[in-house]
């Protein structure tokens, strides 16, 4: 689909992806032996904070007694639902407790919490909790408690930082606490990415970028080379053209085969304001950069008005809705997206860009058999579509390995096999196959496709990168892993995927600050709203386990 990455396998946890950036629990490369050792030297250290050796020999009840007597009573409150008079019994004890004695003395703090938490008193909650955790540091329910307690006072920050110090404590086996970070986080980087993509300067990918995103369309006007005829020079006197400086739309389509990408925006609006015979085509190709710079707001009239200009070219308003169905997938508004798609196919029955494009809609949306059935059209249509053979295979390798299908695996794999003996120039078959060949284990031959990629498009970086993942997964090769990916970002300084996958592993490597800056390096590059709020996500878990850390002493295993 247009200006999306490439469809990825998921995880095999199943975990979201921030959690591998706090590296509490699934190192990517360290496995489950050392969440066992961990867990098990982790389990060594608890002690249990629930119990208290009663004092021998006493005459009378001493006044931690006292005190434990009104903790009792409360509990029974407590349990009756009447929290008013628990939190009078919870308050005695307080009173009557030995300040010496931290260990039962947070514990009443953090019961007459959760009595103010049945009363929805949120700011007693917190103060509460504060207290119990100032005697007690690594108290889980008190963290909790008060984790959630911020999260309706709308102190997210601090919420996060709690949560995550419960998710270290817990080695991620508590659901409750996993599914409050990650509500938490998902909010975060949703309001920092609103203000920040709305505020942002508009910048242009890489060439490698460009060109690649431009492949992806093999019935688009916009994208043909300039024709005998059409050169700048030779176009001044055309009518409906500016009679000094020629067609605006033309001089743009020469500086796309320039690679001068800054100038075309301006040269287009030059067509469009002087009302120019490429008025429709200049609409297109402005649109297209809007989006390539990530500026969908400034994209979608132009889009909107090439749609709706029906004496236009079919093809152009196809590859316009192609490109707004895009546009809306990546706004996570999959119903739009869909309908776009649909009356592309209406309006353009033979254009296999509509569904191939479509095709790659349908993985997104988890619809496998109808991916394949759009993926089938536009190969009928145009036999020597490499991309769409390939992305078909990878659509059938992920339905049968998601479904647990061996046999129907292994008919997806000899499907890649053909599809790169029939389009041995195809890096994306290679890149495609190798992924397939990464979740079956056979590390040597993904790293042979990976090769054959860069062979053929030595400056992808994201190419650098998978290799450089699969270091890590194969032979745990750290540095390699590190150097390929560094070599990514030398050879594309804007490829944001290598920035967040440079920051995944410095967090993995106990290196915060560092993950944090590459966090923020690939937040500028984000070419869409939900892309940047997935990396602020993975930035602000990277900051709260330096605040864990810093108050708690909480450092888990690191690569």
């Amino acid at each position: 689909m247009a200006a999306s990455k490439p469809v990825e396998p998921q995880s095999g946890t199943g975990l979201p992806r921030w959690q591998l950036a706090l590296l509490v629990g699934t190192p990517i490369v360290l496995g489950v032996g050392a969440v066992y050792l961990w867990n098990r030297s982790r389990t060594k250290e608890r002690k249990d904070t629930g119990e208290r050796k009663t004092p021998e020999g006493s005459a009378s009840p001493s006044p931690l007694d006292r005190a434990q007597a009104a903790k009792n009573k409360g509990n029974k409150y407590f349990k009756a639902g009447k929290y008013e008079n628990a939190i009078q019994c919870y308050t005695e004890a307080i009173g009557l407790c030995p300040t010496e004695q931290k260990t039962d003395l947070s514990t009443f703090y953090q019961n007459r919490a959760a009595a103010y938490e049945q009363l929805m008193k949120w700011t007693e909650v917190v103060q509460d909790c504060s207290q119990a955790v100032e005697l007690n540091p690594r108290y889980i329910k008190a963290l909790f408690r008060r984790a959630k307690a911020l999260e309706k006072l709308d102190n997210k920050k601090e919420c996060l930082e709690d949560v995550t110090a419960v998710c270290i404590l817990e080695a991620f086996q508590n659901q409750q606490s996993m599914l409050l970070a990650d509500k938490v986080l998902k909010q975060l980087g949703k309001e920092k990415a609103k203000d920040k993509y709305k505020n942002r300067e508009p910048m242009m990918p890489s060439p490698q970028f460009i060109k690649s995103y431009f492949s992806s369309f093999t019935d688009d006007i916009i994208s043909q080379p300039l024709q005998k005829g059409e050169k700048k020079d030779e176009d001044k006197d055309k009518e409906g053209e500016a009679q000094d400086n020629g067609s605006g739309y033309l001089k743009a389509k020469q500086y796309m085969e320039e690679e001068n990408y800054d100038k075309i925006i301006s040269e287009c609006t030059k067509e469009i304001e002087s009302g120019g015979r490429y008025t429709a085509e200049a609409l297109l190709l402005r649109a297209t950069f809007y989006l390539l710079i990530g500026n969908a707001t400034a994209a979608q009239p132009d889009l909107d008005r090439v749609i709706n200009m029906h004496d236009a070219n079919v093809k152009l308003r196809a590859n316009a809705l192609i490109k707004r169905g895009s546009m809306y997938m990546q706004q996570q508004q999959p119903m739009l997206s869909t309908q776009d798609f649909n009356m592309a196919a209406e309006i353009d029955t033979r254009n296999p860009d509509v569904y191939h494009h479509r095709g790659q809609l349908k993985i997104l949306l988890d619809q496998v058999d109808e991916a394949v059935g759009d993926f089938d059209e536009c190969i009928l249509l145009r036999p020597d579509s490499a991309l769409a053979q390939a992305q078909k295979c990878f659509a059938l390798y992920r339905q049968a390995y998601t479904g647990n299908n061996p046999s129907q695996v292994q008919t997806a794999m000899d499907g890649f096999e053909d599809v790169i003996r029939r389009f041995p120039k195809c890096a994306e078959g290679y890149a495609l196959y190798a992924q397939a060949l990464t979740d079956q284990q056979q590390f040597g031959k993904a790293d042979e496709m990976y090769d054959k990629c860069i062979e053929l498009e030595p400056d992808n970086a994201t190419t650098y990168v998978h290799k450089g993942l699969l270091q890590l997964q194969w032979k745990q090769d750290l540095d390699l892993g590190l150097e390929l990916i560094s070599k990514a970002i030398e050879i594309d300084n804007k490829c944001d995927f290598a920035y967040e996958t440079m920051g995944t592993i410095e967090v993995q490597r106990g290196n915060l600050d560092k993950a944090i800056e590459m966090f923020n390096k690939a937040i500028n590059l984000a070419k869409s709203e939900m892309e940047m709020a997935h990396l602020y996500s993975l930035c602000d878990a990277a900051y709260a386990q330096t605040e864990v850390a810093r108050k708690y002493g909480l450092k888990p295993p690191t690569l």
